[in-house]
């Protein structure tokens, strides 16, 4: 059985807005440490993150479940991608976390 096609277009809307979302994320813990204001840059941060990712998936999915759950499908393969690449940006191994 082949995967309905249009649901391509909803699973990369959702690998984008998952990038944008936990690239941020990174982002503003980047800036974040040596901040003044650290509450209000992560507050910040995540109220205009959070905005962006449902904005985008509304006007990606609408009101069709089968795209919201392929939108969500890209948002999670996104959160792995961005994961293993700041992973290894920031020196951390895997097994080898500070405790």
């Amino acid at each position: 059985m082949m995967p309905d096609p249009r649901l391509l277009p909803a699973l990369l809307a959702g690998v984008v807005l998952g990038a944008v979302f936990f690239g941020g994320l990174w982002w503003t813990v980047q800036r974040a440490v040596s901040a003044r204001w650290v509450a209000l840059w992560f507050f910040a941060s995540l109220v205009l993150r959070t905005v962006i990712v449902l904005g985008g998936f509304y006007l990606a999915c609408g009101d069709d479940w089968q795209r919201w759950l392929a939108a969500l499908l890209g948002f999670s393969a996104a959160r792995l991608l961005i994961t293993r690449l700041t992973r290894r940006h920031t020196g951390i191994a895997e097994g080898h976390r500070a405790s």
